[in-house]
């Protein structure tokens, strides 16, 4: 039977790396994925691993080349692996580096403090013929009391929501754009498109989800010229009103219960125009 299409690589490669600059360190601590597509045929078919890159060696050349290479910008250090896996195996077709990226804030020359699970994300796809470069926020977790409502809905016979012009928007956003050039420039984009991205949600007034993310989605294009197109998904997380009333008590949007299950999930790209 023929082979259909199939990829193998390594996940969770975890790496956190120590540049020191005198007295003064800088901490990087990423996680990457390597993910490999080729002619690996024989390896299903007849147990023929001739052309196979053991996956521990992807692992140590992550090692390797982060002992190498600056490991700065997580987007070029993506490329600088996804290049040499692609230029060391002629058996290779494509080579993809996925990088997630712990966010660490400086509380001195040497310490840091990084309680948040917000994650900078970055992916080099690399094929013989090209090479494609995103990056993204991961885990972002964003919230607004006011300027959100959701009213005019379909409703039908099973419909119990209550419109509302007035209640708490949450969601972990998680967000991917796309560069048009895939040799940058990276420093300070990521954070120039997350500032873009939150002042455009805390200043938007939303009618729903969809309406602040695709604001979003617009801003980030509008306002950062190297990016082609982007994706964000915004889970609804949502906060439910708690009734007093049993208590004698009103509740005027002040105590809600917060839920983690069911929730709503939107998802859009926003693309430029051709």
């Amino acid at each position: 039977m023929p082979l259909g299409s199939n990829s193998y690589g390594k996940s969770g490669i975890r790496l956190v790396k120590v540049t020191r600059r005198g007295g003064k360190h800088d901490l990087r601590d990423l996680t990457v994925a390597v993910r490999f597509e080729g002619g690996f045929e024989a390896a299903h078919a007849a147990g023929d691993n001739s052309d196979v890159l053991p996956t521990d060696t992807m692992k140590n050349t992550v090692y390797a080349l982060a002992k190498e290479l600056p490991v700065e910008e997580i987007e070029n250090f993506a490329l600088a692996l996804s290049d040499n896996f692609l230029r060391e195996n002629p058996q290779v077709s494509g080579s993809e580096v996925s990088i997630e990226e712990r966010i660490w804030d400086r509380l001195g020359a040497t310490a840091f403090e990084g309680s948040s699970n917000e994650r900078h994300t970055a992916r080099a796809s690399r094929s013989r013929g090209g090479v494609a470069v995103e990056s993204g926020v991961k885990d972002l977790l964003i919230a607004k009391s006011a300027q959100s409502g959701f009213s005019g809905f379909r409703r039908d016979r099973y419909t119990t929501l209550k419109e509302t012009s007035d209640r708490i928007l949450a969601t972990s956003l998680t967000a991917v754009w796309t560069h048009t050039s895939a040799a940058g420039p990276f420093a300070g984009l990521w954070e120039a498109v997350r500032r873009t991205l939150l002042k455009t949600f805390a200043a938007h007034e939303s009618a729903s989800v969809q309406h602040t993310l695709y604001a979003m989605g617009e801003a980030a294009l509008g306002g950062h010229a190297g990016l082609g197109e982007i994706r964000l998904t915004m889970p609804n997380r949502h906060h439910l009103l708690v009734d007093l009333s049993p208590f004698g008590l009103t509740n005027d949007n002040e105590i809600f219960v917060a839920t983690e299950e069911p929730y709503g999930l939107i998802e859009a790209t926003v693309t430029r125009e051709a």
